[in-house]
């Protein structure tokens, strides 16, 4: 591994990990609304939000670019007015991996939420608990194996994300050179070796992150956890 590959993965790894704690709270709040609660506009939302799902990443990241470019609405206006950049920069690299990694991971909260028994809601309601403090202290904790499903989606969908990234932060190198860019190039320009050396990596941080979640949040293994604590307290 060149020096050069490795700066590539640390960076397209730290992104992946910011990008899914960025989206984490807005995540929570979307899979909250969209579980427990029926208001108006709701189906209009939910297909919305799953439309990066289905559309062609290089589509989604053409409509970051126009809004977040430096003519784009809101990317004009943050460079007039604090002279800050999105577009072609390491923080549309974090939008385009967050943009396409949002949806799974709204969609493996909610359907944790939609589990959780709503007696245990009601039981909380009546101790005199808050909407919050239902989310905090009942909800997520019956919930946490979707959340870590969720979370490590995401997590793969930021690692392996291209065409939104390409269009919206395109290939700098040293500045928005992710693994998927790198191989592609790697492989346009007959440097195999380099390639094949990145994807190897991809795929042990990607295997690592599953075992994780899987090692720590198997429904097996949670459940003799939960019977050694309910044995301590006794």
């Amino acid at each position: 591994m060149t020096a050069q590959e490795w700066n590539i993965t640390l960076f397209t790894a730290g992104i992946a990990g910011l990008s899914t704690l960025c989206i984490l709270p807005l995540g929570l709040l979307a899979a909250w609304a969209l579980a427990k609660y029926d208001w108006p506009g709701k189906s209009f939302v939910e297909t919305f939000l799953a439309l990066p799902l289905v559309m062609p990443p290089v589509a989604t990241g053409l409509i970051l670019l126009e809004l977040l470019g430096r003519r784009g609405l809101i990317g004009g206006w943050l460079h007039r007015v604090f002279d800050l950049d999105i577009a072609f920069t390491w923080r549309g690299v974090l939008i385009a991996t967050a943009t396409m990694s949002f949806p799974l991971l709204v969609r493996a909260l909610r359907t944790g939420f939609e589990e959780v028994s709503k007696e245990y809601e009601d039981a909380a309601r009546v101790e005199g608990g808050s909407g919050p403090q239902i989310l905090w202290h009942v909800v997520l904790p019956l919930s946490r194996r979707s959340m870590a499903a969720g979370l490590i989606q995401a997590y793969a969908r930021a690692l392996g994300e291209f065409g939104a990234t390409v269009m919206l932060a395109g290939n700098i190198p040293g500045r928005t050179t992710t693994i998927s860019l790198a191989i592609y190039q790697h492989v346009q320009m007959g440097r195999d070796a380099s390639a094949y050396r990145l994807l190897l990596l991809s795929v042990v941080i990607a295997f690592v992150a599953i075992w994780i979640s899987e090692y720590f949040f198997n429904p097996a293994r949670v459940h003799r956890l939960d019977e050694r604590r309910i044995r301590a307290s006794n």
